[in-house]
């Protein structure tokens, strides 16, 4: 009797032990696919307003084995997915992934909002996908120049506003690559025959004549020999021009300039001559305005705009001049022997940015008056720049400022750089299997633990 009661009693015990271990695998398999459902790695999550978008990881939209990580914005917003990485100064990377969207809507027409990866504290950014599209691949390239880490995101929204609509981004990858360390610069100039814009309600065109086009066409002649000069030898500059008959259709607004061609608004127009070359700065020249059309498109006291960039290559307007008969980009010995001066001016811009975002400190290219410098007849601001370019303006203390000699050789990142380039395999890293899981999940637990220790 007391064996038949020990052997059930033995089959109740592997019963309860199995309903026990079966229990605690379904609830362990629960558990695991809601981490796994939330679970984002080394990324972390941020939006412009907050509360708006949905972060998930996502089993069903995949590209690959891996789950993709989802951004859905059922209102207009600008959200991303991020991650710290360390960088080395003055290095270029390349980051790719691959991204998914669906009915991504932007709040404002703008070639820069949609699914994109970029930086979380610039205007840095790959293209920007709007629209329902299936899997594609997108990159990313930048300079590093004086940071040693940065945030790379991956985004639905973007710097220039918001959207909503879903995308999903997949299989990151890193590269770093290797910077050219030359001080030969590689210029495109695109010179736009016909502006055809509507501008509050009026359709407007202008067209550049033949002999504004010849006397650019002498004028970045000039500009290139003129580099080289300035600088003593400091930089060489080759330019490629471009003639281009398909109009511009758009121009951006600014409070302060008024109407300008922003990279957006002649991206179709260029991108394959500026993908296909390694192009460290681009020109745009295009006529605004004219005897007829002087007064409909606000244009406030410029002739060139710099500072902009184009996927991180230094970007310039230039604009014709409305008089058929001006001389400003024409050399005449008795009016202008500096025709090429807007070019320079608009490219030295773009210097002196790269320099401040370097960390070096640089005057500001309009303050030639207060060192003493004038905008004269003939030659307008040239001694200025001949000094900009050379370090060698006298401050109140008596040093030497101007360009650094080293901004000549550091340029932007482009393609060429990863000829031959290593991968960061330690970055963006996603877990394969549950026991990289579990590993992981225990890591975070500890960083979070241990940060909050330190934040005490």
């Amino acid at each position: 009797m007391n064996e038949v009661l020990k052997t059930k009693f033995s089959i109740g015990n592997t019963v309860t032990y199995s309903i026990v271990i079966g229990v605690l695998i379904v609830t362990f398999c629960f558990v695991y696919n809601i981490y796994k459902a939330n679970n984002f790695n080394k990324f972390q999550r941020s939006e412009r307003i907050i509360g708006i978008s949905e972060f998930k990881r996502d089993n069903k939209v995949k590209y690959s084995d891996k789950e993709s990580y989802e951004i859905i914005s059922d209102e207009y917003n600008d959200a991303m997915f991020y991650e710290t990485i360390k960088t080395k100064e003055n290095t270029p990377y390349r980051v790719t992934c691959m991204v998914k969207t669906e009915n991504i809507e932007k709040q404002e027409e703008n070639k820069a909002i949609g699914a994109q990866i970029a930086t979380d504290s610039s205007t840095e950014r790959s293209v920007a996908i709007s629209g329902t599209s299936d899997w594609q691949k997108i990159e990313f390239i930048f300079n590093s120049k004086n940071r040693t880490e940065i945030n790379i995101g991956f985004r639905l929204g973007g710097n220039a506003g918001l959207c909503k609509g879903k995308a999903w981004f997949s299989d990151f990858t890193i590269e770093e690559g290797t910077a050219e360390n030359n001080n030969e610069w590689k210029f495109a100039c695109f010179i736009f025959k016909t502006t055809d814009v509507n501008i509050n309600g009026k359709e407007i065109k202008i067209s550049a004549a033949e002999q504004d086009i010849e006397n650019i066409t002498d004028t970045i002649e000039r500009f290139s020999k003129t580099c080289k000069s300035l600088s003593n030898s400091k930089m060489q500059a080759e330019c490629d021009i471009y003639t281009v008959d398909t109009p511009i259709t758009s121009l951006s607004y600014d409070e302060k300039f008024g109407y300008y061609v922003s990279a957006e608004d002649i991206e179709d127009q260029i991108k394959n001559k500026i993908s296909e070359n390694d192009y460290d700065h681009i020109f745009i020249v295009a006529k605004l305005g004219d005897e007829k059309h002087k007064d409909d498109i606000e244009i406030n006291d410029w002739i060139g705009l710099g500072s902009m960039d184009y996927y991180g290559i230094g970007f310039s307007n230039i604009r014709l001049p409305n008089e058929a008969k001006s001389y400003v980009y024409k050399y005449d010995s008795r009016v202008n022997i500096f025709p090429e001066e807007v070019f320079l001016h608009e490219f030295l811009h773009s210097l002196e940015r790269n320099s401040q975002e370097y960390g070096y400190q640089v005057p500001a290219l309009h303050d030639y008056e207060k060192y003493g410098y004038k905008d004269e007849m003939l030659i307008g601001q040239r001694d200025w720049y001949d000094d900009y370019m050379n370090k060698n303006i006298k401050d109140e203390n008596g040093n030497y400022i101007g360009l650094p000699s080293e901004i000549y050789k550091l340029k932007p990142a482009k393609s060429s750089n990863f000829k031959y380039s290593t991968f960061m395999e330690d970055v963006f890293v996603q877990p394969t299997n549950i026991f990289e899981s579990v590993k992981e999940l225990i890591e975070n637990i500890s960083t979070k633990f241990h940060s909050a220790v330190q934040g005490e």
